[in-house]
Order: structure tokens, then sequence, then C-alpha cells
């Protein structure tokens, strides 16, 4: 993979989602959190995917994780791995699995957040062996 970078597509924000993409424009992880039951949550939106309360606030995340399952992506080129992070906060998220050889990828790895660009130039959260 050396030399190769995957380009990522931009996706336009849903709407709510707007600081989660400012966050990881300025190189933060962010994360809704629910002020009602104290869990945090992702995909980011209006409403607690537990209690479904709306007394939502976002807070940053650690950046840090352990990847709970993944796939190596061999047909495309450049290879690549997505896999789900389970956060140490609790929410899985599907994401990418950066800046080392897929064949090291393992179940159970910790990792810890990096930031690509997107083709405009924006940022997308990906994870990188810690």
């Amino acid at each position: 993979m050396a030399g190769e970078e995957r380009i990522y597509p931009v996706v336009p924000p849903t709407p709510g989602s707007e600081p989660y993409w400012e966050g990881a424009n300025a190189g933060k992880l962010m994360l809704s959190h629910c002020k009602s039951c104290n869990k945090s949550f992702y995909y980011p939106r209006g409403a607690c995917a537990m209690c479904l309360s709306t007394d939502v606030e976002w807070r940053e995340a650690k950046g840090t994780g352990t990847i709970y399952t993944y796939s190596v992506m061999r047909p495309a080129k450049p290879v690549y791995v997505i896999a789900y992070v389970t956060l140490d906060e609790g929410p899985s998220m599907m994401t990418n699995i950066v800046d080392c050889d897929p064949a090291a990828v393992k179940i159970g790895q910790k990792v810890k957040v990096v930031f690509k660009p997107r083709e405009d130039g924006t940022k997308i959260a990906c994870f990188t062996p810690a």
C-alpha cells in the first residue's frame, strides 16, 4: 500500500450532524451524548438512540477504541480495511483502518483516531493501530 492513498468521497451532512463534521475538520472526534440516560451514541442525530430523549449534547471523545470486527477490501485498488470500532465511550462506529499493513489488523486490536482528507479537503475520522 505504500504510496497509495484512498480517496474518501464527500457525503453531505445529515441535519443535526454538523457539529460532528466541524469537529472532524478541527481534529476532534465528537459524539452525541444523552443527558437523560447518560449514554453516548453514534451516528450523530438529534434524539438518543437508547431512550429517544432529545436532551442531547456534543462531547469530545477520547478517540481510542478496539476493533470489534473488520474486512479487507481486496478487489479495491488500493486495498483497504473497513471495521467496526467500539469506542472507549461505548458506541461502535463503522470506519476505515489506515496507515498499516492490512494483514496486521486483528480483532481486539487497540486503535486511535486519525483524520484523513476527503475529496473536497474536509476531514473524515479513520483509525490506526494505537
